[in-house]
């Protein structure tokens, strides 16, 4: 098939899930329903099971996947993360505790293969599940593993989501009923004024309260372009290959903090592939990564990966739950708010940003208290995803992966 035909079927199925996810304000997956619906379609026959290959989408996931982790480390500034520790901690124990318990339950019951297809899907998202079927077709395992990270990841929110509403909603309502809510937004206010004055004092010294010059500023004119940024990301994603070597550290780690340390310095913007408006393209490559076993699978394959599936998602759900509990009880944090940080592992953004916002519209009784209960949750919950899905899971998965 012509590629300019087999990219407009994949897109097409991948733009219907997007539309389906956010008619139903992402209760249902957009992933679910792309690979779900083209799974359908190639197994009728309807189009050839080569339709991702012609595409040329791989090709691209090729040439982006290493841009893609480093911008990915651009993602959130280093100070935002310093500042949510806590958040980190519970994100990182959580995953850390599921990987544990899969391993010691998945590994005796089906073999380390199925471990390793597992765990980086479970969590994070997309790229972590993009770089654990790559790895594993790379490694010639059986097309029923193959196909196994993907129906990980079309599932994992399905258990994820109502359990991070109800812990949330409970969660909202105890800091609304207490007078806690109130304590802390003035607390803000008061922080807020202070960051003001400070910002007043400042104008006599030609210094900007609260904001710290970077080491590099880049001249407007090339901090806008959209060339001169694809380029930046592309000689970090080089540097990731080329350092990967002689360190003998995955690339895909290596890019992903070259991010962090690139944009922390002021050597490329946050968010830079975004800026380039590359990013889609990117994603396209990433998601057809994830399609190709699901197409070319036999549906024997699909069936037979079924309970090795279930057996990861309950595992893994309970080891999260059970490490984000863990932790934050060990830093004395809200149980609620903590173990859904914890649970963002299984969905990311956009769905954590999505389900904060729609607890906070349903809790907060006027206005002013929704948007209390959305400064209150939002930053660590957004902060528990980009640590888990963004970050966390491209090293889990680049490190399981080298195993095989």
């Amino acid at each position: 098939m012509e590629p300019i035909y087999s990219a407009a079927i994949v897109l097409a199925f991948i733009a219907l899930g997007e539309l389906i996810s956010l008619r139903t304000k992402a209760r249902v997956p957009s992933l679910l329903v792309a690979m779900l619906g083209i799974f359908i379609v190639a197994q009728l026959g309807l189009v050839p099971d080569t339709v991702v290959e012609d595409s040329l989408l791989p090709q691209a996931y090729t040439i982006l996947v290493l841009p893609l982790l480093f911008h990915m480390g651009s993602l959130i500034p280093l100070p935002t993360l310093l500042k949510q520790w806590r958040s980190v901690i519970i994100a990182l124990s959580g995953m850390l505790v599921a990987v544990l318990t899969l391993a010691l339950v998945v590994i005796p019951l089906f073999g380390f293969e199925y471990f390793v297809a597992g765990a980086g899907p479970l969590a994070g998202g997309i790229v972590a599940t993009s770089l654990t079927t790559d790895g594993l077709t790379a490694a010639g395992v059986s097309s029923m593993i193959v196909v196994l990270p993907s129906l990980v990841l079309m599932m994992q929110s399905l258990p994820a989501m109502p359990m991070t509403n109800f812990l949330l909603r409970r969660f909202a309502i105890n800091l609304r009923d207490s007078g806690e809510l109130a304590k802390l937004a003035e607390d803000a206010q008061a922080e807020h004024g202070h960051a003001e004055n400070g910002s007043a004092k400042a104008v006599g010294t030609k210094q900007k309260a609260g904001t710290k010059k970077k080491l590099v500023t880049l001249p407007s004119m090339l901090a806008h372009n959209e060339l001169f940024l694809l380029f930046c990301v592309l000689v970090g994603g080089s540097l990731a290959a080329l350092l990967a070597v002689p360190t003998h550290i995955p690339s895909s780690i290596l890019a992903l903090l070259l991010g962090i340390a690139s944009t922390a310095i002021g050597l490329t913007p946050e968010r830079a592939l975004e800026r380039s408006n590359s990013f889609g393209i990117a994603m396209a490559g990433v998601i057809a990564i994830v399609m190709a076993p699901l197409i070319t699978a036999s549906l024997s394959d699909v069936i037979a990966a079924i309970v090795p599936m279930l057996v990861i998602l309950v595992i893994g759900f309970g080891g999260i739950m059970l490490g984000g509990f863990i932790a934050t009880k060990l830093l004395r944090w809200k149980t609620g708010l903590g173990m859904s940080v914890a649970l963002t592992a299984m969905y990311g953004f956009p769905a954590d940003y999505l389900l904060t916002s729609e607890v906070a519209r349903s809790v907060g009784r006027d206005e002013t208290e929704r948007s209390q209960l959305t400064d209150a949750m939002l930053p660590p919950m957004l902060v528990g995803g980009f640590t888990s899905v963004t970050s966390g899971s491209v090293v889990i998965a680049s490190v399981l992966v080298s195993f095989i």
